[in-house]
């Protein structure tokens, strides 16, 4: 199986959102072809939820799972310090006050 690059799964993302209406943008460019990428979804009420994905050793499936939640300030702290970790990280903010992310819909694991 082909794997994509994180630059095209970045671009398909934000083109889902928008088709969605909701606002999202870059906020870390990471490595075109292998950097992870993490997702903060900002509720615009001073929380946010940070996402990434993780890969069950059990069924072999990938999914997103929460890093952090909680105060938006928190939340940036944590996004920091894994950028610190990991330079080639993407990570895109999106901002939507229902929440909605669209990482849970087929095509995004």
């Amino acid at each position: 199986m082909t794997r994509l690059t994180a630059e095209f799964w970045v671009h398909a993302y934000l083109a889902r959102l928008r088709f969605q209406e909701v606002p999202a943008f870059v906020v870390s460019h990471g490595d075109d072809t292998a950097g992870a990428v993490l997702v903060k979804l900002n509720t615009l009420d001073g929380q946010a939820i940070a996402f990434q994905r993780s890969f069950d050793l059990m069924s072999g499936e990938r999914k997103w799972v929460e890093l952090v939640k909680g105060d938006e300030r928190d939340v940036d702290a944590s996004v920091q310090k894994q950028l610190e970790f990991d330079p080639d990280l993407w990570v895109i903010e999106v901002e939507d006050r229902l929440g909605r992310h669209l990482l849970d819909e087929p095509g995004l694991e």
